[in-house]
């Protein structure tokens, strides 16, 4: 898939990057990636993948714009509040890069439609914010053998990892469900809005890895951020 003129200025840093160079070019513009939930996590990963010339990219959220999600959900403005977010961030990625299309799913995601979504895609990027929904999607990429990105963030914390066809599963990571009690809404305890920027780039940089082939991405690895302390921590699973 050629790029035009334009497009060779507009990547004209990627291009010379030793890694990605053209090839690695051509295959970000001939990925479709579907990325769940357009809000504090979606909104950086939907910045940076439109930023570097994702092809396609799906959206699926059924949720609109409210004056509370502007202090972290980057990809909207305040004259977007009551429109939904999939049209927000249409709207955003519009702007930012006329060579990404962008595929709207207004919708939830539930055990009837989660396979048919995740099948029309090569990657999946979650980053929803409650666990059975994580749950549904890990299982739904599993079973039609995509790979999947997946973070999570509260108050000051996050954590990145990819499952991948042929290593460890979600299961492996979370062999019991948490209780709602460990797991609770960013409504209750906040969450700085930063910190989902520092967890959606690192998503959107793990699925440009796995793009292109590019270094080693967080297969069978959790990769802790502690905003307050400023360190990241990695376990094994």
């Amino acid at each position: 898939m050629a790029l035009s003129p334009e497009e060779t200025r507009r990547y004209a840093r990627h291009l010379v990057l030793k890694g990605v160079g053209g090839e690695g070019q051509q295959k970000l513009k001939s990925a479709k990636v579907l990325v769940v939930g357009a809000g504090g996590l979606g909104s950086p990963v939907i910045a940076y993948l439109a930023a570097a010339g994702i092809g396609t990219i799906g959206v699926v959220d059924d949720d609109t714009v409210s004056l509370s999600n502007l202090q972290r959900q980057i990809v909207h403005r305040s004259d977007a509040q009551g429109l939904t977010k999939v049209e927000s961030a249409q709207s955003f990625v519009a702007a930012l890069n006329p060579f990404v299309e962008l595929m709207p799913h207004v919708l939830r995601v539930d055990a009837r439609n989660v396979a048919s979504l995740v099948d029309g895609y090569d990657l999946v990027l979650d980053g929803t914010d409650n666990f059975a929904t994580r749950k549904l999607v890990a299982e739904a990429c599993q079973n039609v053998g995509r790979p999947l990105v997946s973070g999570a963030v509260s108050m000051f914390d996050g954590q990145v990892t990819v499952f991948r066809p042929g290593g460890p599963l979600f299961a492996d990571l979370y062999p019991q469900d948490p209780d709602d009690v460990d797991l609770p809404a960013c409504e209750l305890v906040g969450v700085l809005g930063a910190v989902t920027g520092v967890v959606g780039t690192l998503m959107a940089m793990e699925a440009i890895k796995l793009i292109t082939g590019l270094g080693e991405p967080l297969v069978g690895r959790l990769l802790l951020y502690d905003g307050r302390a400023a360190r990241f921590t990695e376990l094994s699973y």
